[in-house]
């Protein structure tokens, strides 16, 4: 029994499809195993290692990238772009000292594994007699001493994954 022309279309419109969508899937695996795929660059690797050769997902040095949010994870996190490399972290107060309160921003700006690759601010306010918050100078060695321990855990991440 021929195809009615009610059930002819509709059999050639599953066809086409699902041509499609094949098309579709392959031409999608074919982008993706272009651009390295989407592995993160944590965890065990076969050979010997090079960082500058480690797997990349995100448009920064991924050791730089959760060193910074690990060691200065005590502080809220304003907002996170891995692409730009750049992480806010909005006011932080210790208990210990109210008066007082740092805001930071951290800047990675390279894929290798470099100190000249991170950039961290630090902003100070104290609040005055008056209730109201005034900026004051960040001693120079506050940034030198953040950027020595994000620098410190990057390695320590760089190491554990190389083993």
């Amino acid at each position: 029994m021929a195809p009615t022309t009610a059930t002819a279309p509709r059999h050639l419109l599953d066809s086409i499809l699902l041509r499609g969508g094949t098309v579709l899937a392959i031409a999608t695996a074919l982008t993706l195993s272009a651009c390295g795929g989407v592995s993160l660059p944590f965890g065990k690797r076969d050979g010997a290692a090079q960082t500058a050769n480690a797997p990349q997902s995100i448009g920064v040095n991924g050791f730089l990238w959760r060193a910074s949010l690990d060691t200065l994870g005590f502080m809220p996190l304003a907002s996170a772009d891995p692409y730009g490399g750049v992480i806010n972290y909005d006011w932080y107060s210790d208990p210990q000292t109210p008066n007082e309160r740092f805001k930071a921003t951290v800047l990675i700006l390279d894929t290798r594994l470099r100190a000249d690759a991170l950039d961290v601010r630090v902003t100070k306010e104290v609040k005055g007699a008056d209730g109201g918050w005034a900026p004051t100078e960040v001693a120079a060695q506050t940034e030198i001493d953040l950027e020595n321990a994000i620098l410190t855990k990057a390695r320590q991440l760089n190491l554990s994954y190389t083993d």
